[in-house]
């Protein structure tokens, strides 16, 4: 999709308004005029309502429903991510990497359209402090890194696609359930005054086969719909704990000023994935029913019915750049200002490290051998 759905006009001077975080509100960056964000019918939702889309019929038909849509996005190089440019835009940057994009290379790029969008809350004054005090604490970055910090370098504001799926989920599974109980042994036992044979109570575990039915309701299973930054790993912190109740309708309005990154993963990708998270909390079900002391599951087939989604949008500030031509991220989450990402080492700040605190030794020592 493209960086915002269309020029929004200030109503006082006609300038491109942007979406201000925490705001709930649209401002002209020159004329400061507040322009309230209007509400919308448009679409097949209703206002306030965020659909939840029945999956199957959805695969069925990608190629045809109003459900999916096609944007002009190019696909960089250097992280894979589909990114949008601008109306005029020749060259830009990928938010995520820093590698050069160009226009020559838009491709159309099918996916599903967005249903929601969780709105920045973070301004970027906010996460440029947050990402200072990330770093500051960080002595082993190089200072190259910091000045980057410190230079005002404006950072990315990037709608991140999601999505999320509901099901009703069925399985069968086989195991064994472990209860303890406790035996009397003679053992060996060496002590000042030799060996000698005292008696012990010994833990063991009686394992009894077991099997079973369990159900349940999954609502809101998100996965990411892009793996532009889980490939390079950049902390779980900033990811769990979205506060999906704060998801609104999607409208253009509160993209106003940012990017936004259309899904490189498939429908059937992502369900795959969020099938794997509803199998992993389906086997602790599983294992808490089966109870005892201890527990083995050695079987679970599980089968999802009625399953739904929804493509939805999540906030995030990124700071992106190169050093000695290898790319770095600085993520920081738009709701909460969590910071987390990567950065290079200094070689010569450890070796500075490793070398005083040999100094530091030797004057222990030196002084140890005085005394």
């Amino acid at each position: 999709m493209p960086g915002n759905d269309g020029a929004l006009p200030c109503s006082n001077c006609g300038a491109r308004l942007e979406y201000a975080p925490g705001a709930g509100a649209l401002v002209c960056p020159y004329c400061g005029t507040q322009n309230e964000i209007p509400e919308s019918t448009d679409g097949p939702w209703d206002k306030g309502l965020l659909r939840e889309i029945d999956l199957a019929p959805a695969l069925a038909r990608q190629g045809e429903t109003t459900e999916f849509v096609e944007t002009e996005t190019v696909r960089c190089p250097g992280c894979g991510a589909e990114v949008g440019l601008d109306a005029g835009t020749i060259a830009d940057q990928c938010p995520f990497c820093a590698t050069p994009l160009s226009r020559q290379d838009l491709h159309r790029h099918r996916h599903p359209r967005p249903q929601g969008v969780l709105p920045f809350a973070v301004t970027e004054t906010e996460a440029r402090a947050r990402m200072k005090s990330w770093l500051a604490g960080h002595w082993f970055a190089p200072s190259g890194l910091k000045r980057y910090a410190e230079a005002g370098r404006p950072l990315s504001g990037v709608y991140l696609p999601h999505y999320t799926f509901d099901a009703e989920a069925e399985a069968e599974y086989a195991g064994f359930r472990g209860d303890a109980y406790y035996v009397t042994q003679m053992v060996t036992v060496r002590g000042a005054k030799g060996t000698s044979t005292q008696p012990r109570k010994v833990r063991k575990i009686r394992w009894t086969p077991v099997q079973g039915h369990i159900a349940r309701v999954f609502d809101d299973v998100l996965v990411p719909a892009s793996d532009t930054l889980g490939a390079l790993s950049p902390g779980p912190e900033v990811f769990p704990g979205w506060d999906l109740e704060g998801l609104r309708d999607y409208t253009p309005e509160f993209i106003a000023g940012f990017r936004a990154e259309a899904p490189s993963m498939g429908l059937e990708q992502g369900f795959a994935a969020a099938g794997k998270a509803m199998e992993a909390a389906l086997a602790q079900d599983a294992l808490a029913r089966i109870g005892g002391d201890a527990q083995r599951l050695t079987r679970l087939s599980a089968e999802f019915d009625r399953a739904t989604f929804k493509h939805v949008l999540l906030p995030v500030w990124l700071a992106a750049y190169r050093y000695r031509n290898t790319p770095y991220r600085v993520v920081v989450n738009g709701r909460t200002g969590a910071v987390s990402g990567e950065r290079p080492y200094s070689w010569i700040k450890i070796a500075l490290a490793v070398l005083a605190a040999l100094i530091v030794a030797a004057v222990i020592g030196a002084f140890a051998a005085q005394g």
